[in-house]
Protein backbone atom coordinates (compact mmCIF):
# COMPACT_ATOMS: atom_id res chain seq x y z
CA UNK A 1 0.00 0.00 0.00
CA UNK A 2 1.31 3.43 -0.87
CA UNK A 3 0.82 5.54 2.23
CA UNK A 4 0.46 9.25 1.42
CA UNK A 5 -0.94 10.70 4.63
CA UNK A 6 2.47 11.85 5.82
CA UNK A 7 3.70 15.41 5.43
CA UNK A 8 7.07 15.77 3.76
CA UNK A 9 9.73 17.34 5.95
CA UNK A 10 12.76 19.17 4.72
CA UNK A 11 15.81 20.42 6.60
CA UNK A 12 14.74 21.82 9.95
CA UNK A 13 11.30 20.26 9.76
CA UNK A 14 9.89 22.62 7.12
CA UNK A 15 6.66 21.28 5.62
CA UNK A 16 6.72 20.38 1.97
CA UNK A 17 4.33 18.37 -0.24
CA UNK A 18 2.88 15.09 1.12
CA UNK A 19 5.14 12.15 0.31
CA UNK A 20 4.96 8.37 0.49
CA UNK A 21 6.43 6.68 3.55
CA UNK A 22 8.21 4.15 1.33
CA UNK A 23 10.87 6.34 -0.24
CA UNK A 24 14.66 6.40 -0.49
CA UNK A 25 15.88 9.36 -2.52
CA UNK A 26 19.14 11.21 -1.87
CA UNK A 27 17.36 14.07 -0.09
CA UNK A 28 15.86 11.57 2.36
CA UNK A 29 19.36 10.45 3.38
CA UNK A 30 21.41 13.65 2.93
CA UNK A 31 19.15 16.72 2.68
CA UNK A 32 21.75 19.08 4.20
CA UNK A 33 23.40 21.83 2.05
CA UNK A 34 26.86 20.42 2.84
CA UNK A 35 26.01 17.27 0.86
CA UNK A 36 24.27 18.95 -2.07
CA UNK A 37 27.20 18.25 -4.37
CA UNK A 38 30.93 17.53 -4.26
CA UNK A 39 31.87 21.22 -4.27
CA UNK A 40 29.65 22.00 -1.26
CA UNK A 41 30.99 18.95 0.61
CA UNK A 42 34.59 19.96 -0.09
CA UNK A 43 33.84 23.46 1.22
CA UNK A 44 32.25 21.97 4.34
CA UNK A 45 35.27 19.74 5.03
CA UNK A 46 37.58 22.75 4.58
CA UNK A 47 35.50 24.50 7.26
CA UNK A 48 35.81 21.61 9.73
CA UNK A 49 37.70 23.44 12.52
CA UNK A 50 35.23 26.32 13.07
CA UNK A 51 32.31 23.93 12.67
CA UNK A 52 33.80 21.58 15.25
CA UNK A 53 34.24 24.49 17.66
CA UNK A 54 30.58 25.42 17.12
CA UNK A 55 29.43 21.84 17.83
CA UNK A 56 31.66 21.50 20.91
CA UNK A 57 30.09 24.59 22.49
CA UNK A 58 26.52 24.07 21.28
CA UNK A 59 23.79 22.63 23.49
CA UNK A 60 20.33 21.63 22.39
CA UNK A 61 17.18 22.77 24.21
CA UNK A 62 14.09 21.06 25.60
CA UNK A 63 11.99 22.72 22.89
CA UNK A 64 14.26 21.56 20.08
CA UNK A 65 14.14 17.94 21.25
CA UNK A 66 10.42 17.99 22.10
CA UNK A 67 9.05 19.97 19.16
CA UNK A 68 11.44 20.70 16.30
CA UNK A 69 13.18 17.34 15.96
CA UNK A 70 9.94 15.38 16.20
CA UNK A 71 8.79 17.02 12.95
CA UNK A 72 11.53 15.09 11.16
CA UNK A 73 9.56 11.86 11.67
CA UNK A 74 6.63 13.09 9.57
CA UNK A 75 4.12 11.27 11.79
CA UNK A 76 3.63 11.12 15.55
CA UNK A 77 4.27 8.03 17.62
CA UNK A 78 1.07 6.89 19.34
CA UNK A 79 0.64 7.74 23.03
CA UNK A 80 -0.66 4.35 24.16
CA UNK A 81 1.36 3.32 27.25
CA UNK A 82 0.40 3.62 30.93
CA UNK A 83 2.31 3.03 34.18
CA UNK A 84 1.15 -0.60 34.06
CA UNK A 85 2.77 -1.05 30.65
CA UNK A 86 6.00 0.61 31.80
CA UNK A 87 6.28 -1.56 34.91
CA UNK A 88 6.08 -4.74 32.89
CA UNK A 89 8.22 -3.38 30.06
CA UNK A 90 10.91 -2.70 32.66
CA UNK A 91 10.42 -6.17 34.15
CA UNK A 92 10.59 -7.75 30.70
CA UNK A 93 13.70 -5.79 29.72
CA UNK A 94 15.66 -6.35 32.93
CA UNK A 95 14.70 -9.80 34.22
CA UNK A 96 16.32 -12.02 31.61
CA UNK A 97 18.55 -15.06 31.87
CA UNK A 98 21.26 -13.24 33.85
CA UNK A 99 19.82 -13.96 37.28
CA UNK A 100 19.80 -17.71 36.48
CA UNK A 101 23.28 -17.91 34.95
CA UNK A 102 25.35 -15.33 36.83
CA UNK A 103 24.12 -15.90 40.40
CA UNK A 104 25.51 -19.41 40.78
CA UNK A 105 28.80 -18.52 39.13
CA UNK A 106 29.48 -15.52 41.38
CA UNK A 107 28.20 -17.18 44.56
CA UNK A 108 30.59 -20.08 43.97
CA UNK A 109 33.64 -18.11 42.83
CA UNK A 110 33.48 -14.60 44.29
CA UNK A 111 31.00 -13.83 47.06
CA UNK A 112 29.52 -16.94 48.66
CA UNK A 113 26.21 -16.31 50.48
CA UNK A 114 27.11 -12.59 50.42
CA UNK A 115 26.01 -12.63 46.78
CA UNK A 116 22.85 -11.16 48.32
CA UNK A 117 24.87 -8.08 49.30
CA UNK A 118 26.39 -7.96 45.80
CA UNK A 119 22.92 -7.80 44.27
CA UNK A 120 21.88 -5.12 46.79
CA UNK A 121 24.93 -2.95 45.96
CA UNK A 122 24.37 -3.34 42.21
CA UNK A 123 20.65 -2.69 42.64
CA UNK A 124 21.29 0.55 44.50
CA UNK A 125 23.77 1.62 41.80
CA UNK A 126 21.20 0.87 39.09
CA UNK A 127 18.47 2.67 41.06
CA UNK A 128 20.61 5.82 41.27
CA UNK A 129 20.85 5.80 37.46
CA UNK A 130 17.09 5.15 37.26
CA UNK A 131 16.48 8.30 39.33
CA UNK A 132 18.46 10.37 36.81
CA UNK A 133 16.71 8.82 33.81
CA UNK A 134 13.28 9.34 35.40
CA UNK A 135 13.75 13.05 36.06
CA UNK A 136 14.87 13.64 32.47
CA UNK A 137 12.12 11.43 30.99
CA UNK A 138 9.43 13.35 32.89
CA UNK A 139 10.83 16.75 31.88
CA UNK A 140 11.76 15.80 28.28
CA UNK A 141 9.46 12.93 27.20
CA UNK A 142 11.03 12.08 23.83
CA UNK A 143 12.14 8.86 22.16
CA UNK A 144 15.86 9.63 22.39
CA UNK A 145 16.40 8.74 26.04
CA UNK A 146 19.94 9.43 27.22
CA UNK A 147 20.98 10.73 23.79
CA UNK A 148 18.53 13.66 24.00
CA UNK A 149 19.26 14.33 27.67
CA UNK A 150 23.02 14.49 27.10
CA UNK A 151 22.54 16.65 24.00
CA UNK A 152 20.61 19.19 26.05
CA UNK A 153 22.97 19.37 29.01
CA UNK A 154 26.46 18.33 27.83
CA UNK A 155 26.32 19.40 24.20
CA UNK A 156 26.23 18.03 20.68
CA UNK A 157 29.70 16.48 20.65
CA UNK A 158 29.30 14.51 23.91
CA UNK A 159 25.88 13.42 22.69
CA UNK A 160 27.46 12.05 19.50
CA UNK A 161 29.93 9.96 21.51
CA UNK A 162 26.94 8.70 23.49
CA UNK A 163 24.97 8.11 20.26
CA UNK A 164 27.77 6.02 18.77
CA UNK A 165 27.99 3.91 21.90
CA UNK A 166 24.20 3.62 22.13
CA UNK A 167 24.08 2.24 18.59
CA UNK A 168 27.00 -0.08 19.40
CA UNK A 169 25.10 -1.29 22.49
CA UNK A 170 21.95 -1.81 20.44
CA UNK A 171 23.69 -3.94 17.82
CA UNK A 172 25.93 -5.95 20.12
CA UNK A 173 23.25 -6.33 22.80
CA UNK A 174 20.60 -7.58 20.38
CA UNK A 175 23.04 -9.96 18.68
CA UNK A 176 24.21 -11.27 22.05
CA UNK A 177 20.64 -11.94 23.21
CA UNK A 178 19.89 -13.74 19.95
CA UNK A 179 22.86 -16.06 20.35
CA UNK A 180 22.11 -16.59 24.06
CA UNK A 181 18.56 -17.61 23.14
CA UNK A 182 19.92 -20.10 20.65
CA UNK A 183 22.45 -21.50 23.16
CA UNK A 184 19.84 -21.93 25.87
CA UNK A 185 17.42 -23.72 23.54
CA UNK A 186 20.20 -26.02 22.31
CA UNK A 187 21.24 -26.82 25.91
CA UNK A 188 17.67 -27.85 26.73
CA UNK A 189 17.69 -30.28 23.77
CA UNK A 190 21.22 -31.70 23.80
CA UNK A 191 23.30 -30.22 26.67
CA UNK A 192 25.48 -28.68 23.96
CA UNK A 193 25.06 -24.89 23.47
CA UNK A 194 26.40 -25.11 19.90
CA UNK A 195 24.09 -27.97 18.90
CA UNK A 196 21.90 -25.77 16.64
CA UNK A 197 24.81 -23.92 15.02
CA UNK A 198 26.57 -24.67 11.72
CA UNK A 199 30.35 -24.97 11.89
CA UNK A 200 32.31 -23.61 8.92
CA UNK A 201 35.96 -24.62 9.31
CA UNK A 202 37.21 -22.19 6.67
CA UNK A 203 36.18 -19.20 8.79
CA UNK A 204 38.38 -17.92 11.65
CA UNK A 205 37.72 -19.03 15.22
CA UNK A 206 35.01 -16.97 16.91
CA UNK A 207 33.27 -16.41 13.58
CA UNK A 208 32.95 -19.98 12.37
CA UNK A 209 29.76 -21.05 14.19
CA UNK A 210 26.87 -19.77 12.07
CA UNK A 211 23.65 -19.27 14.03
CA UNK A 212 20.45 -19.23 11.93
CA UNK A 213 18.25 -19.64 15.05
CA UNK A 214 19.58 -16.37 16.49
CA UNK A 215 18.77 -14.60 13.21
CA UNK A 216 15.25 -16.05 13.17
CA UNK A 217 14.58 -14.98 16.77
CA UNK A 218 15.79 -11.44 16.05
CA UNK A 219 13.60 -11.17 12.95
CA UNK A 220 10.50 -12.34 14.83
CA UNK A 221 11.05 -10.07 17.85
CA UNK A 222 11.73 -7.00 15.74
CA UNK A 223 8.81 -7.83 13.45
CA UNK A 224 6.47 -7.79 16.46
CA UNK A 225 8.00 -4.49 17.62
CA UNK A 226 7.41 -2.93 14.20
CA UNK A 227 3.75 -4.00 14.17
CA UNK A 228 2.78 -1.74 17.08
CA UNK A 229 3.95 -0.59 20.51
CA UNK A 230 0.77 -1.45 22.40
CA UNK A 231 0.63 -4.94 20.88
CA UNK A 232 4.24 -5.58 21.91
CA UNK A 233 3.57 -4.25 25.41
CA UNK A 234 0.51 -6.48 25.82
CA UNK A 235 2.45 -9.58 24.76
CA UNK A 236 5.28 -8.61 27.12
CA UNK A 237 3.19 -8.13 30.25
CA UNK A 238 1.18 -11.31 29.74
CA UNK A 239 4.37 -13.42 29.51
CA UNK A 240 6.09 -11.43 32.27
CA UNK A 241 3.27 -12.12 34.73
CA UNK A 242 3.70 -15.86 34.09
CA UNK A 243 7.46 -15.46 34.62
CA UNK A 244 6.85 -13.58 37.88
CA UNK A 245 4.74 -16.50 39.16
CA UNK A 246 7.58 -18.95 38.43
CA UNK A 247 10.09 -16.66 40.19
CA UNK A 248 7.79 -16.45 43.22
CA UNK A 249 7.65 -20.27 43.26
CA UNK A 250 11.49 -20.46 43.22
CA UNK A 251 11.75 -18.02 46.15
CA UNK A 252 9.10 -19.79 48.24
CA UNK A 253 10.69 -23.23 47.70
CA UNK A 254 14.10 -21.81 48.58
CA UNK A 255 12.88 -20.42 51.87
CA UNK A 256 10.76 -23.45 52.78
CA UNK A 257 13.27 -26.18 51.82
CA UNK A 258 16.46 -24.23 52.38
CA UNK A 259 18.72 -24.29 55.45
CA UNK A 260 20.07 -21.19 57.20
CA UNK A 261 23.18 -23.22 58.13
CA UNK A 262 24.21 -23.02 54.45
CA UNK A 263 24.65 -19.25 54.89
CA UNK A 264 27.68 -19.70 57.15
CA UNK A 265 30.28 -18.34 56.58
CA UNK A 266 28.45 -15.40 55.04
CA UNK A 267 31.53 -13.52 53.74
CA UNK A 268 33.96 -16.29 52.75
CA UNK A 269 35.77 -14.10 50.20
CA UNK A 270 35.57 -10.81 52.12
CA UNK A 271 34.61 -7.37 50.83
CA UNK A 272 36.73 -7.81 47.70
CA UNK A 273 34.65 -10.77 46.63
CA UNK A 274 31.40 -8.89 47.25
CA UNK A 275 32.43 -5.92 45.09
CA UNK A 276 33.93 -8.13 42.40
CA UNK A 277 30.63 -10.00 42.16
CA UNK A 278 28.72 -6.69 42.19
CA UNK A 279 30.51 -5.60 39.01
CA UNK A 280 29.42 -8.82 37.30
CA UNK A 281 25.82 -9.11 38.53
CA UNK A 282 25.23 -5.45 37.65
CA UNK A 283 24.47 -6.58 34.10
CA UNK A 284 21.38 -8.35 35.42
CA UNK A 285 19.96 -4.86 36.04
CA UNK A 286 20.61 -3.32 32.63
CA UNK A 287 17.73 -2.70 30.24
CA UNK A 288 15.76 -0.07 32.14
CA UNK A 289 17.23 2.65 29.91
CA UNK A 290 15.28 1.11 27.02
CA UNK A 291 12.05 1.82 28.88
CA UNK A 292 13.02 5.51 29.27
CA UNK A 293 12.92 5.80 25.46
CA UNK A 294 9.18 5.00 25.59
CA UNK A 295 8.41 8.40 27.18
CA UNK A 296 7.17 9.83 23.88
CA UNK A 297 4.54 7.07 23.72
CA UNK A 298 3.44 7.38 27.36
CA UNK A 299 -0.01 8.84 28.03
CA UNK A 300 0.88 10.76 31.20
CA UNK A 301 4.70 10.92 31.48
CA UNK A 302 4.73 12.94 34.72
CA UNK A 303 2.76 10.22 36.53
CA UNK A 304 3.45 7.02 34.62
CA UNK A 305 7.26 7.20 34.24
CA UNK A 306 8.19 7.56 37.95
CA UNK A 307 5.81 4.71 38.86
CA UNK A 308 6.92 2.55 35.95
CA UNK A 309 10.69 3.01 36.25
CA UNK A 310 11.45 3.65 39.93
CA UNK A 311 8.70 1.32 41.14
CA UNK A 312 9.68 -1.60 38.93
CA UNK A 313 13.43 -1.33 39.57
CA UNK A 314 12.88 -1.20 43.34
CA UNK A 315 10.81 -4.39 43.17
CA UNK A 316 13.33 -6.08 40.83
CA UNK A 317 16.16 -5.35 43.30
CA UNK A 318 14.20 -7.04 46.10
CA UNK A 319 13.36 -10.01 43.82
CA UNK A 320 17.02 -10.49 42.84
CA UNK A 321 18.18 -10.40 46.47
CA UNK A 322 15.49 -12.93 47.51
CA UNK A 323 16.38 -15.25 44.59
CA UNK A 324 20.08 -15.11 45.49
CA UNK A 325 19.25 -15.80 49.15
CA UNK A 326 16.98 -18.72 48.20
CA UNK A 327 19.78 -20.32 46.14
CA UNK A 328 22.42 -20.02 48.86
CA UNK A 329 19.97 -21.48 51.41
CA UNK A 330 19.20 -24.46 49.18
CA UNK A 331 22.88 -25.35 48.71
CA UNK A 332 26.19 -24.63 50.36
CA UNK A 333 28.02 -22.08 48.20
CA UNK A 334 30.90 -24.53 47.64
CA UNK A 335 28.46 -27.03 46.10
CA UNK A 336 26.55 -24.63 43.81
CA UNK A 337 26.79 -25.57 40.13
CA UNK A 338 28.31 -22.64 38.20
CA UNK A 339 26.49 -23.35 34.95
CA UNK A 340 22.98 -24.41 36.02
CA UNK A 341 22.73 -23.33 39.65
CA UNK A 342 18.97 -23.33 40.17
CA UNK A 343 18.26 -26.47 38.14
CA UNK A 344 20.89 -28.49 40.02
CA UNK A 345 19.77 -27.07 43.40
CA UNK A 346 16.20 -28.23 42.75
CA UNK A 347 17.49 -31.64 41.67
CA UNK A 348 19.36 -32.00 44.98
CA UNK A 349 16.08 -31.70 46.91
CA UNK A 350 14.27 -34.18 44.65
CA UNK A 351 12.51 -31.67 42.40
CA UNK A 352 14.10 -32.48 39.02
CA UNK A 353 10.94 -31.39 37.21
CA UNK A 354 11.46 -27.83 38.47
CA UNK A 355 14.49 -27.41 36.21
CA UNK A 356 12.11 -27.12 33.28
CA UNK A 357 10.36 -24.20 34.99
CA UNK A 358 13.75 -22.51 35.39
CA UNK A 359 14.58 -23.10 31.73
CA UNK A 360 11.21 -21.77 30.55
CA UNK A 361 11.57 -18.70 32.77
CA UNK A 362 15.10 -17.99 31.48
CA UNK A 363 14.06 -18.46 27.85
CA UNK A 364 11.04 -16.22 28.36
CA UNK A 365 13.29 -13.59 29.99
CA UNK A 366 15.55 -13.47 26.95
CA UNK A 367 12.54 -13.27 24.64
CA UNK A 368 10.97 -10.29 26.40
CA UNK A 369 14.40 -8.64 26.67
CA UNK A 370 14.60 -8.93 22.89
CA UNK A 371 11.08 -7.50 22.47
CA UNK A 372 11.62 -4.50 24.76
CA UNK A 373 15.13 -4.06 23.39
CA UNK A 374 13.71 -3.89 19.87
CA UNK A 375 11.38 -1.09 20.96
CA UNK A 376 14.05 0.87 22.82
CA UNK A 377 16.86 0.49 20.32
CA UNK A 378 14.66 1.68 17.46
CA UNK A 379 13.61 4.76 19.40
CA UNK A 380 17.19 5.65 20.28
CA UNK A 381 18.03 5.34 16.58
CA UNK A 382 15.00 7.45 15.63
CA UNK A 383 16.04 10.42 17.77
CA UNK A 384 19.67 10.16 16.62
CA UNK A 385 18.39 10.27 13.02
CA UNK A 386 16.10 13.21 13.83
CA UNK A 387 19.20 15.19 14.80
CA UNK A 388 20.81 14.18 11.45
CA UNK A 389 23.79 12.48 13.11
CA UNK A 390 22.77 9.56 10.93
CA UNK A 391 20.57 9.97 7.82
CA UNK A 392 17.12 11.37 8.79
CA UNK A 393 15.45 8.66 6.66
CA UNK A 394 15.79 6.39 9.71
CA UNK A 395 13.64 8.76 11.80
CA UNK A 396 10.48 8.31 9.71
CA UNK A 397 7.47 6.99 11.66
CA UNK A 398 4.89 4.90 9.80
CA UNK A 399 1.45 6.60 9.81
CA UNK A 400 -0.47 3.37 10.45
CA UNK A 401 1.63 1.50 13.00
CA UNK A 402 3.04 4.61 14.70
CA UNK A 403 6.44 2.90 14.87
CA UNK A 404 9.84 3.78 13.33
CA UNK A 405 10.06 0.91 10.84
CA UNK A 406 13.29 2.03 9.12
CA UNK A 407 15.12 2.49 12.43
CA UNK A 408 13.95 -0.95 13.57
CA UNK A 409 15.13 -2.50 10.30
CA UNK A 410 18.56 -0.89 10.68
CA UNK A 411 19.07 -2.46 14.11
CA UNK A 412 17.47 -5.76 13.05
CA UNK A 413 19.49 -6.39 9.90
CA UNK A 414 22.83 -5.29 11.36
CA UNK A 415 22.44 -7.22 14.62
CA UNK A 416 21.23 -10.31 12.71
CA UNK A 417 24.39 -10.27 10.57
CA UNK A 418 26.58 -9.96 13.69
CA UNK A 419 24.63 -12.71 15.50
CA UNK A 420 24.89 -15.03 12.51
CA UNK A 421 28.69 -14.97 12.39
CA UNK A 422 30.25 -13.97 15.71
CA UNK A 423 30.29 -15.31 19.25
CA UNK A 424 30.62 -11.72 20.53
CA UNK A 425 33.39 -12.52 23.00
CA UNK A 426 35.45 -9.63 21.66
CA UNK A 427 32.65 -7.06 21.84
CA UNK A 428 31.10 -7.97 25.18
CA UNK A 429 33.42 -5.80 27.27
CA UNK A 430 32.89 -2.84 24.90
CA UNK A 431 29.18 -3.19 25.60
CA UNK A 432 29.82 -3.07 29.36
CA UNK A 433 32.10 -0.05 29.15
CA UNK A 434 29.63 1.86 26.97
CA UNK A 435 26.70 1.22 29.29
CA UNK A 436 28.51 2.37 32.42
CA UNK A 437 29.97 5.43 30.68
CA UNK A 438 26.52 6.58 29.58
CA UNK A 439 25.07 5.99 33.06
CA UNK A 440 27.91 8.05 34.56
CA UNK A 441 27.40 10.86 32.02
CA UNK A 442 23.68 10.90 32.83
CA UNK A 443 24.47 11.68 36.47
CA UNK A 444 26.84 14.46 35.36
CA UNK A 445 24.13 15.82 33.03
CA UNK A 446 21.62 15.93 35.88
CA UNK A 447 23.99 18.00 38.01
CA UNK A 448 24.56 20.35 35.06
CA UNK A 449 20.78 20.69 34.63
CA UNK A 450 20.31 21.67 38.27
CA UNK A 451 23.23 24.08 38.58
CA UNK A 452 23.74 25.63 35.14
CA UNK A 453 21.19 27.46 33.00
CA UNK A 454 22.39 29.21 29.87
CA UNK A 455 22.35 33.02 30.12
CA UNK A 456 21.19 32.80 33.75
CA UNK A 457 24.10 31.30 35.68
CA UNK A 458 26.82 33.83 36.43
CA UNK A 459 30.38 33.01 35.39
CA UNK A 460 31.64 32.90 38.97
CA UNK A 461 28.95 30.33 39.88
CA UNK A 462 29.78 28.32 36.75
CA UNK A 463 33.47 28.16 37.71
CA UNK A 464 32.57 27.13 41.26
CA UNK A 465 30.28 24.41 39.92
CA UNK A 466 32.95 23.07 37.54
CA UNK A 467 35.55 23.06 40.34
CA UNK A 468 33.25 21.10 42.68
CA UNK A 469 32.27 18.68 39.89
CA UNK A 470 35.96 18.13 39.14
CA UNK A 471 36.59 17.22 42.79
CA UNK A 472 33.72 14.70 42.73
CA UNK A 473 34.89 13.02 39.51
CA UNK A 474 38.61 13.12 40.39
CA UNK A 475 38.06 11.65 43.86
CA UNK A 476 35.80 8.93 42.41
CA UNK A 477 38.56 8.02 39.94
CA UNK A 478 41.07 8.10 42.79
CA UNK A 479 39.08 5.59 44.87
CA UNK A 480 38.73 3.35 41.81
CA UNK A 481 42.47 3.46 41.10
CA UNK A 482 43.31 2.68 44.75
CA UNK A 483 41.01 -0.33 44.77
CA UNK A 484 42.20 -1.74 41.45
CA UNK A 485 45.89 -1.39 42.40
CA UNK A 486 45.17 -3.50 45.52
CA UNK A 487 45.93 -0.56 47.78
CA UNK A 488 44.13 -1.23 51.09
CA UNK A 489 45.70 1.45 53.29
CA UNK A 490 42.93 3.51 54.95
CA UNK A 491 44.79 6.82 54.50
CA UNK A 492 44.35 6.93 50.71
CA UNK A 493 40.66 6.10 50.94
CA UNK A 494 40.15 8.66 53.72
CA UNK A 495 41.77 11.45 51.70
CA UNK A 496 39.83 10.69 48.49
CA UNK A 497 36.57 10.32 50.43
CA UNK A 498 37.12 13.69 52.11
CA UNK A 499 37.75 15.28 48.69
CA UNK A 500 34.52 13.67 47.38
CA UNK A 501 32.63 14.96 50.42
CA UNK A 502 34.14 18.47 50.02
CA UNK A 503 33.11 18.58 46.35
CA UNK A 504 29.55 17.62 47.22
CA UNK A 505 29.41 20.05 50.13
CA UNK A 506 30.51 22.80 47.76
CA UNK A 507 27.77 21.84 45.31
CA UNK A 508 25.19 21.74 48.11
CA UNK A 509 26.09 25.31 49.07
CA UNK A 510 25.77 26.62 45.51
CA UNK A 511 22.40 28.03 44.42
CA UNK A 512 20.40 25.68 42.17
CA UNK A 513 19.39 27.38 38.92
CA UNK A 514 16.77 24.82 37.89
CA UNK A 515 14.14 22.95 39.87
CA UNK A 516 12.19 20.01 38.38
CA UNK A 517 8.57 20.94 37.76
CA UNK A 518 7.00 17.54 38.54
CA UNK A 519 9.41 14.83 39.74
CA UNK A 520 13.02 15.17 40.70
CA UNK A 521 15.95 13.15 42.02
CA UNK A 522 16.09 13.50 45.82
CA UNK A 523 19.18 14.55 47.77
CA UNK A 524 20.93 16.43 44.96
CA UNK A 525 23.96 16.61 44.65
CA UNK A 526 24.65 13.60 46.88
CA UNK A 527 22.78 10.86 44.99
CA UNK A 528 23.93 11.86 41.46
CA UNK A 529 27.52 12.15 42.76
CA UNK A 530 27.21 8.71 44.34
CA UNK A 531 26.01 7.41 40.97
CA UNK A 532 29.08 8.94 39.29
CA UNK A 533 31.38 7.31 41.83
CA UNK A 534 29.77 3.85 41.69
CA UNK A 535 29.67 3.74 37.89
CA UNK A 536 33.31 4.81 37.65
CA UNK A 537 34.16 2.13 40.23
CA UNK A 538 32.47 -0.53 38.09
CA UNK A 539 34.21 0.78 34.94
CA UNK A 540 37.52 0.33 36.72
CA UNK A 541 36.74 -3.34 37.29
CA UNK A 542 36.53 -4.08 33.55
CA UNK A 543 40.26 -4.26 32.89
CA UNK A 544 42.71 -2.61 30.47
CA UNK A 545 41.51 -4.50 27.38
CA UNK A 546 38.01 -3.05 27.72
CA UNK A 547 39.48 0.47 27.81
CA UNK A 548 41.46 -0.11 24.62
CA UNK A 549 38.47 -1.56 22.78
CA UNK A 550 36.29 1.35 23.87
CA UNK A 551 38.84 3.95 22.73
CA UNK A 552 39.38 2.22 19.37
CA UNK A 553 35.62 2.10 18.72
CA UNK A 554 35.28 5.75 19.76
CA UNK A 555 38.15 6.74 17.44
CA UNK A 556 36.35 5.09 14.51
CA UNK A 557 33.17 6.94 15.46
CA UNK A 558 35.07 10.23 15.47
CA UNK A 559 36.23 9.63 11.90
CA UNK A 560 32.58 9.31 10.84
CA UNK A 561 31.68 12.41 12.86
CA UNK A 562 34.38 14.60 11.35
CA UNK A 563 33.46 13.68 7.77
CA UNK A 564 29.66 13.26 8.02
CA UNK A 565 27.89 13.84 11.33
CA UNK A 566 29.57 17.15 12.13
CA UNK A 567 28.50 18.82 8.88
CA UNK A 568 24.96 17.41 8.92
CA UNK A 569 24.24 18.56 12.48
CA UNK A 570 25.91 21.94 11.84
CA UNK A 571 23.59 22.58 8.89
CA UNK A 572 20.51 21.54 10.89
CA UNK A 573 21.45 23.71 13.88
CA UNK A 574 21.95 26.73 11.63
CA UNK A 575 18.63 26.12 9.87
CA UNK A 576 16.85 26.28 13.24
CA UNK A 577 18.69 29.50 14.16
CA UNK A 578 17.57 31.14 10.91
CA UNK A 579 13.90 30.31 11.50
Amino acid sequence: MDVRTEEGRGLGGLTQEPRSYWRWSKRDFFPEPSFENFASYRAAVADTCPRLKDRLLDRSTDTTELVELRKESGNEMKRCLTWWDLIWLSFGAVVGSGIFTITGQEARQSAGPAIVVSYAVSGITALLSVFCYTEFAVEVPVAGGSFSYLRIELGDFVAFIAAGNILLEALVGAAGLGRSWSSYLASMINDNPDFLRIQVKSLPSGFNLLDPIAVLVLLIANGIAMSGTKRTSFLNWITSILSAIIILFIIVVGFVRGKTSNLSPFFPYGAEGVFKASAVVYWSYTGFDMVATMAEETKQPSRDIPIGLVGSMSVITVIYCLMALALTMLQKYTEIDKNAAYSVAFGKIGMNWAKYLVSICALKGMTTSLLVGSLGQARYTTQIARSHMIPPWFSLVHPKTGTPIYATLLVTITSAIIAFFTSLDVLSSVFSFSTLTIFMLMAVALLVRRYYVREVTEKVDLFKFLACLFLVVASSIGITVLWNTNERDWIGYSVTSLVWFAGNLGLALLPKKSVPKVWGVPLVPWLPSLSIGMNLFLIGSLGVVAFWRFFICTALMLVYYLFVGLHATYDVANSYERK
